[in-house]
This record gives C-alpha cells, sequence and structure tokens, in this order.
C-alpha cells in the first residue's frame, strides 16, 4: 500500500521519468492554456509553477486517498470496522467529481495564501491563478497515477515530479521568451507565432527520451525469485533412477 514492489532506486527513476520522460507539457500537452498566457516573464513563470507544485502534491495525496477510501472498488472496506458492510458499494461513478472538487479547494487554499503572503505574485498572476482548477495537467496526473495503480510513496513521487516538469517547462519557454523581446524575429511570427515554434523544438528534444523506462519497480521481482528459490520442489521434478526394463532393446 506504501511502497509496493518499489525500491529506493526506483523511486529516483520514477522522479526522472516524471519530470523529463513523461513531461506532462512537453510530451503530453497538458496544461497549455496557463503555459502560453503566464510564460511571458520568468518571474512569473517561476510563481506559477511554484503553485502548479504544491497544489498537484496536495492534490494528488489528497485524491491517492479519496480513491482508495472512497470512490474505488472495495474502497469503502473500511467501515467494517464500525459495523457497516459497504464493501460492494462501488463510487466509481464520482471519481472525477470529487477530484476536481479536491483541486478546486486546494487552489482557493493556496490563494489565500498567496494573497496574504505575496501581494505582488497574486496581482502578476491575476485570472490564470484561479484557473489552476481547471488546469488539465493536474487532474491529468492524478488520474494518471489512479489508472497506474500506484503505491502511495510512488504516487507522491509521481505527482509531485509532474508538477516540477510542469514548472521547467514554463521557465524554458518564459527564459526563452526573454530573449527573443531583444532579438530580431520575423514580425509575422512574433508573438505567440515564435513561441509555438519554441514549444515544438523543444518537445522535440524532450521526445528523445521517449522509450526509456526507470520506473519499473524491481521489489516484486526479487520477492518471486526468493519464493522459487526457497519453493519444494515437485516429485515429478527430480529425476527418476534408471532400471533395467528402461534400457532399450539389442538388436
Amino acid at each position: 500500500m506504501w511502497m509496493g514492489a518499489y525500491e529506493p532506486i526506483n523511486l529516483l527513476g520514477l522522479l526522472i521519468q516524471s519530470i523529463f520522460i513523461e513531461n506532462f507539457l512537453l510530451a503530453n500537452f497538458l496544461g497549455m492554456c496557463t503555459y502560453l498566457a503566464c510564460s511571458a516573464k520568468l518571474k512569473t513563470a517561476n510563481g506559477l509553477g511554484v503553485a502548479v507544485v504544491v497544489v498537484l502534491t496536495i492534490a494528488g495525496i489528497l485524491n491517492w486517498m479519496v480513491f482508495h477510501f472512497i470512490s474505488g472498488p472495495g474502497a469503502l472496506s473500511w467501515l467494517e470496522a464500525l459495523g457497516l458492510d459497504m464493501a460492494g458499494i462501488n463510487l466509481n461513478f464520482l471519481t472525477f467529481l470529487l477530484f476536481i472538487s479536491v483541486i478546486a479547494a486546494s487552489v482557493q487554499i493556496l490563494e489565500i495564501v498567496i494573497e496574504k503572503f505575496s501581494p505582488a505574485l497574486y496581482m502578476s498572476l491575476g485570472l490564470y491563478l484561479p484557473l489552476i482548477t481547471v488546469n488539465c495537467a493536474i487532474l491529468g496526473a492524478c488520474l494518471f497515477a489512479m489508472t497506474r495503480e500506484y503505491p502511495f510513496i510512488p504516487n507522491l513521487v509521481y505527482v509531485f515530479g509532474s508538477g516540477v516538469g510542469w514548472w521547467l517547462a514554463i521557465a524554458l519557454i518564459a527564459a526563452i521568451r526573454e530573449k527573443i523581446t531583444v532579438s530580431h524575429v520575423v514580425p509575422g511570427m512574433k508573438g505567440m507565432g515564435i513561441t509555438f515554434v519554441m514549444t515544438g523544438l523543444m518537445s522535440m528534444a524532450f521526445m528523445g527520451f521517449t522509450g526509456i523506462k526507470l520506473a519499473v519497480p524491481t521489489g516484486g521481482a526479487k520477492t518471486e525469485v526468493v519464493a522459487e528459490a526457497n519453493a519444494p520442489i515437485a516429485p515429478e521434478a527430480l529425476p527418476r533412477p534408471s532400471t533395467p526394463n528402461d534400457a532399450s532393446p539389442s538388436t
């Protein structure tokens, strides 16, 4: 439930894979709206990137708990301790609604905190901070983690790495856009045109990692090997001593 078949080295591989190999922006193209709207300045992009990392990590943890203890198949079996037999009730049809509600609550809390402690960042983000609620990258990461059936710790690493990958992508394009403002660009390509071109080039670079698998759990394989080594040998598998009757007849 907590680690499953994952070992510490597998968690490191999962973190690297979620940041670079399966980058939500440049490999899955999720969360593009705020990426394009808030990437004009690096300072604003960093603020939004940190906000996405915080929201995605918190929402990923809470949604994992929601799925395993409320909406997943057999998730209500823990109520048997209270004398309620509800293991057969399946609330899977509420998963999307519950996930979005958790994300919206996390964003509202984060918005209050940013407005209190960093009014300048709150004003620079403007309308796009509440739009994190409908950022498909956050919901997508929670759903990906759910469908892949990650245990708790790998789920935490995956959603955190996905947020860091989104932050990395928006920080890279923001730095490039700041340089482009003082560069000679074809008039017809200024603004969103050159931004789309640079995003495509960055995506091609990140897609060069496609096919690398660093998050394959190895703990289960070792357990199976040890179990096979300790398993009793079936009598049928033992060699049979030869008898005179087994000898081939002479010609």
